[in-house]
């Protein structure tokens, strides 16, 4: 029997279902779990963590929208991350860590075997969070890291914090999306994240959706892509007071790299990864976004194995 996927959005869980995912955990029988924005007591969200801690067929694990809500549950799924040895993407968008749960949480995600793909947007953190995430970027050759990260919608991030991660990302061997979309960067710090793509050998893509940039920032990012060799294949600046000229400018100039790749055989295609990531225009307490439930709000079952993209990638 192939693994299966559970998903199941913005419905209370049942006794029933709680006990069927955890079975399917136990049982090697699903490779992705999502239940996002799902209402479970305490004691529900503690035997799944306890069911996924010893699962070794679960590859992504998305709990986003509130469900991981208090300390307790970030310490549970932290004793549950430190014994997981299979789970390649784990979402906790608009989970309310702050600096401290993420600190709880650090731990189990530097050890992990297998974590490529982390989805931190809207969690409340601040620059000391910022010190920790740099931790799952080491510079190159050091060990393995984070491929996929994303950090929207954390306004309480400095400067300081996303020179920070500037620096992490430039001497990081492994970053291949970045996605700050909704914070409020600026010029400055826009520009040393020019810097960063410019010195990264595997940053593909950058997602700066309304982050405050303007066409100095467009300027500077433009002499950068037509002046540097770069891995960067898509630069997400809509949402911007940039003008539409220097976006265009951008894109072509990305896509002649695209193109001339494709011709040499310089590099290899990139997967598309499942993404557990939230809409970019999300807004905490708002449900205007919210994708709607399935109509029969009961769990759906795919067998087809999803997220074999990023298996096939991280198996290679």
């Amino acid at each position: 029997m192939l693994p299966s996927s559970i998903q199941i959005s913005g419905e209370p869980l049942s006794g029933a279902e709680v006990r069927d995912i955890c079975r399917g955990l136990r049982d090697n029988a699903v490779r992705l779990l999502s239940l996002r924005g799902c209402r479970l007591c305490d004691r529900d969200f503690g035997r799944i963590c306890r069911a996924l801690a010893g699962a070794s067929s679960l590859a992504q694990l998305n709990l986003n929208l509130g469900v991981v809500s208090s300390p307790s549950r970030i310490k549970q799924l932290a004793e549950a991350l430190r014994t997981n040895r299979s789970i390649q993407s784990l979402f906790l968008h608009g989970s309310p860590l702050t600096d401290a749960g993420l600190a709880l949480l650090n731990p189990a995600l530097a050890l992990h075997p297998a974590l490529v793909a982390l989805d931190l947007g809207d969690c409340m953190l601040g620059d000391e969070a910022i010190n920790l995430i740099c931790g799952l970027l080491p510079p190159d050759g050091a060990k393995s890291g984070l491929k996929e990260l994303t950090l929207s919608a954390n306004p309480g991030i400095t400067p300081k914090g996303w020179s920070r991660l500037a620096i992490a990302v430039a001497h990081s061997s492994q970053v291949r999306v970045l996605n700050l979309d909704y914070n409020p960067l600026g010029d400055h710090v826009a520009g040393m994240l020019a810097v960063a793509v410019a010195s990264s050998r595997t940053l593909e893509v950058l997602d700066l959706e309304g982050t405050g940039l303007t066409n100095q920032s467009a300027q500077t990012l433009l002499d950068m892509v037509e002046n540097y060799p770069t891995a960067l294949r898509s630069l997400v600046l809509a949402e911007n007071s940039i003008s539409p000229e220097l976006q265009q400018q951008i894109c072509d100039l990305l896509s002649e790299g695209e193109e001339e790749e494709e011709v040499t055989g310089g590099a290899d295609d990139t997967q598309e990864w499942e993404r557990g990531r939230e809409p970019a225009a999300h807004q905490r307490g708002s449900s205007s976004w919210m994708c709607p439930s399935d109509p029969s709000s009961q769990m759906v079952l795919m067998t087809s194995g999803l997220g074999d993209s990023l298996l096939a990638e991280t198996e290679m």
